[in-house]
């Protein structure tokens, strides 16, 4: 697990793709301390698990799911990745829970000025926006952000002066992909909205829309 708070941003070394799968080899430094192969860390938002350690660069295996799901398979040699080690049981939780697994990609809309932040707006399908909630959580690229806007195309996040600084995001330009995760906990939400729906024999979608037959008794089923 993650927390979306971008420990530094590393460059990539080598990225090598036979068909939809490969290896990737990463420059970096925070990340690598007391890191040893097996450990996990977030590149770009993306969970990868590191099987080759060196001074100042990491590897790790990339699957076909992986390049699907993300942006992975567009990024060339020098580019620029944000970085976040797994989360340790006794750090602080600075972000929001983060598992690494993507949705699937956004793209760049526009990049505004607002004073001393920058407002950018993403396109996102609706498979994704369904998860997607104003002043709610979302992990841009890794980037542990908050939703500002949401509409029927995409949503919005504004953007502090640290963050840019410290993560790849103002690096984007309008048409250029990001990987987008949800917040978790709205997955389950649903999941569980949408077997109670199955097991009370109503539509699921009408069940989902209007709150069904979300009681007392069904949450108490269920763990709550």
């Amino acid at each position: 697990m993650f927390t979306g708070i971008v420990e530094e941003t590393g460059i990539v070394e080598r990225l090598e793709l036979r068909g939809s799968s490969g290896r990737i080899r990463i420059r970096a430094s925070k990340v690598l301390e007391e890191t040893r192969i097996g450990d996990s860390i977030a590149v770009n938002g993306i969970c990868l698990t590191v099987t080759d350690l060196s001074e100042n660069s990491f590897e790790a295996d990339v699957m076909a799911e992986t390049v699907r799901r993300s942006s992975l398979g567009s990024l060339g040699n020098q580019d620029r990745v944000n970085l976040e080690r797994a989360m340790r049981a006794d750090s602080r939780f600075g972000g929001h829970i983060v598992t690494g697994h993507i949705d699937g990609c956004g793209v760049i809309r526009s990049m505004k000025r607002e004073e001393n932040a920058i407002w950018v707006r993403i396109s996102a399908g609706d498979n994704l926006l369904r998860g997607i909630v104003e002043k709610g959580s979302i992990a841009i690229d890794g980037i542990s952000l908050t939703v500002a806007e949401v509409d029927e195309n995409g949503f919005a996040v504004s953007v502090i002066p640290h963050t840019g600084e410290e993560t790849t995001l103002l690096d984007r330009k309008a048409g250029d992909p990001v990987n987008l995760e949800t917040d978790i906990l709205g997955k389950y939400v649903e999941k569980l909205l949408f077997s109670g729906a199955a097991h009370s024999g109503t539509d699921p979608e009408q069940e989902s829309a209007g709150g069904g037959n979300l009681t007392l008794e069904f949450l108490q089923e269920n763990g709550f």
